[in-house]
């Protein structure tokens, strides 16, 4: 009956184990903590808590998604959709309205990633970019990205 007391006593300072003899306290008997034991339960609770908190602090990292590198002889199967009008210097776009198209070639890896799922995500809008960026996996993205920054 009182057999899972001895795994509760770290957390509760009661301690209930038959072979321990203590002073004034029958064998099998629950042993009260004194005043100073009660005290010093705080602490053992934020020991407790610091130290699953660290455990899960070095564990996550392990849990954490390595980010895609880029290939760059896969982009190029890619990036047919990209030349149409960023492939052309001076381009000017007529749809939805005038605009100068960007170039993109020698462009930060990273902008151009980050561009690409906000197209995707409806963050950044403009009807062809977002039809395009919908159909490009994360791994798509991240080989267009390479590709791209390391054309001058």
């Amino acid at each position: 009956m009182l057999n899972t007391l001895p795994s509760l006593s770290l957390f509760f300072e009661l301690s209930y184990n038959p072979n321990v003899l203590r002073p004034g306290v029958p064998p099998g008997n629950f042993y009260l903590p004194d005043q100073e034991s009660i005290m010093k339960f705080p602490n053992k609770v934020l020991y407790l808590f610091a130290a699953f908190a660290a455990s899960c602090a070095t564990a996550l990292p392990a849990f954490a998604a390595e980010p895609l590198k880029g290939d760059l002889d896969a982009a190029k199967s890619k990036v047919s959709m990209c030349i149409g009008c960023h492939g052309i210097v001076g381009y000017r776009s007529s749809f939805p309205e005038i605009y100068s198209v960007p170039k993109i070639a020698g462009q930060n890896d990273k902008y151009i990633q980050s561009s690409l799922r906000a197209y995707a995500s409806g963050e950044r809008t403009h009807p062809t970019m977002t039809v395009i960026a919908k159909s490009l996996s994360d791994q798509d993205i991240a080989d267009l990205g390479a590709y791209y920054s390391n054309l001058k």
